[in-house]
C-alpha cells in the first residue's frame, strides 16, 4: 500500500483539543462557539485539509460552575468530551488526562480563558508539517496579558530550563500543538509531579515554534496565584533533568583531589618542620581524607539518585509510534488548487515559516 503522503486525495488531520478547566464557567461558551467554526472540513493558510474532530474538557474541580458548564456544552455539541477528575490535580495532570482521552492525529492544548485563539491551529499545523517537528509551542509575537510578576516567572523558568539542560526546551508554552500518538504514549508514561514540557522532552526529537498573537484574558482572574507559580517553578527545577545532582557529584569528585592534594602538602610541611602546632598534621590529615570520602560518596549516591529520579518521573526508555511516512507528519501535501480555491481558509492568509528551537 502506498504512503498516505503519495495519494491522489490529502490527508485531512484531524485536531483534537484539550482544555483544561479550573474556572471556565463564563469562558468556556465563548470558546466553543470559536472551536465549533473549525469542526468543519477546511484548509490551513498553506492549503492542508483539517478540522476539530473532538473537544476534551477535563474538568479540574475549579472553585466555580463549571461543571454545569461542562454538561451543558456536551448536550449541545456532539465533538465535546468531558472528562472528570476526581480532584483538583493541577493544570499539567488535567492536560495529561486529556492528551489520554483523544484519538485524533494532532492534540492541541488550549486555556480555558480565551487567550489562545483557535484561528492559529491552522498555522501551528502548517509549522509542524514544513519542519517535521512532532511538537509545536506558541511563541507569543506581543507582550502577553499577565502582571509583572507572572511575566517575570515565565521568563525565569525559561532560563531554568535552558540553565538545567532540560534536553531540547528552549521555548515553552501552555498553547501547543503535538502529534497524538506522541501525547497519548507520554500521558501513558507520565509521573506524578512532572513538568509536563520536560517530560515532551523525552519523546520528541525536535519542537518548532509559530507566531502567534495572545488576547486579553475574558473577564475572570488569573488561577495563578504566586504560591502556585512558586510551585510550577520548583516542579520544573526538579523535573529538568539531573545536572544538578551531576553538577554535586563532580564537586564531590573534584574536592576529593584537591584534599589529596592538600594531604600532600602537609606532608611535606611535617617533614620539613614548618608545622606550626604539635598534632596539627595528624589532625589535618583524618580531617582532609573524610572529607574527601564522603565528598566523593556523596558523588556516587547523587548519580543513583538521579538514576532513581529518571524512574520515578516515568521517564520511558522508549516509545513506539507508527512509520512517519504514513503518518500525519508524512503528508504534506496540500489541497488541489481547484479545491483550495473552493474552500474559505480559515487562518491568516500568509503562511507562517516554522521556527526551530
Amino acid at each position: 500500500m502506498a504512503p498516505v503522503g503519495t495519494s491522489d486525495t490529502p490527508r485531512e488531520h484531524t485536531i483534537g483539543v484539550v482544555v483544561p478547566v479550573y474556572r471556565g464557567e463564563g469562558t468556556l461558551p465563548e470558546l466553543l462557539e470559536e472551536l465549533d467554526g473549525l469542526t468543519a472540513p477546511g484548509l490551513t493558510p498553506a492549503g492542508h485539509r483539517y478540522r476539530v474532530s473532538e473537544v476534551v474538557l477535563v474538568h479540574d474541580s475549579g472553585p466555580d460552575r463549571s461543571d454545569v458548564t461542562i454538561r451543558a456544552l456536551a448536550e449541545r455539541y456532539p465533538y465535546v468530551r468531558p472528562v472528570w477528575l476526581a480532584r483538583n490535580f493541577g493544570q499539567h495532570a488535567a492536560t495529561l488526562a486529556g492528551m489520554a482521552s483523544t484519538s485524533s492525529d494532532w492534540i492541541v492544548t488550549m486555556d480555558e480563558d480565551g487567550q489562545h485563539d483557535p484561528a492559529a491551529i491552522g498555522a501551528m499545523l502548517d509549522v509542524a508539517l514544513e519542519s517535521g517537528a512532532p511538537l509545536v509551542y506558541a511563541d507569543p509575537t506581543n507582550t502577553e496579558p499577565h502582571t509583572w510578576f507572572r511575566r517575570a516567572s515565565s521568563d525565569l523558568a525559561h532560563g531554568v530550563a535552558k540553565v538545567l539542560g532540560a534536553g531540547s526546551l528552549q521555548h515553552f508554552h501552555s498553547f501547543r500543538l503535538v502529534l497524538g500518538e506522541v501525547g497519548r504514549g507520554l500521558a501513558a508514561y507520565c509521573g506524578e509531579s512532572v513538568y509536563l514540557d520536560v517530560a515532551f522532552t523525552w519523546v520528541v526529537n525536535r519542537t518548532a515554534t509559530c507566531p502567534v498573537q495572545m488576547r486579553e484574558e475574558r473577564g475572570r482572574p488569573s488561577g495563578y496565584s504566586p504560591r502556585r507559580l512558586a510551585s510550577h517553578f520548583w516542579r520544573l527545577v526538579l523535573t529538568s533533568g539531573t545536572r544538578p545532582l551531576r553538577v554535586v557529584a563532580l564537586f564531590g569528585a573534584f574536592l576529593s583531589l584537591v584534599s589529596i592534594a592538600m594531604l600532600g602538602w602537609v606532608l611535606w610541611a611535617y617533614l620539613t618542620d614548618t608545622v606550626p602546632v604539635q598534632g596539627w598534621t595528624s589532625t589535618m590529615v583524618v580531617l582532609l581524607l573524610t572529607a574527601g570520602a564522603i565528598l566523593f560518596s556523596l558523588g556516587v549516591v547523587a548519580e543513583y539518585l538521579g538514576i532513581a529520579a529518571r524512574s520515578a518521573m516515568g521517564k520511558p526508555l522508549y516509545l513506539v509510534v507508527s512509520d512517519p511516512a504514513d503518518g500525519p507528519l508524512g503528508d504534506t501535501s496540500a489541497a488541489p488548487a481547484d479545491v483550495a480555491a473552493g474552500e474559505a481558509a480559515r487562518t491568516p492568509a500568509e503562511p507562517v515559516a516554522p521556527t526551530d528551537r
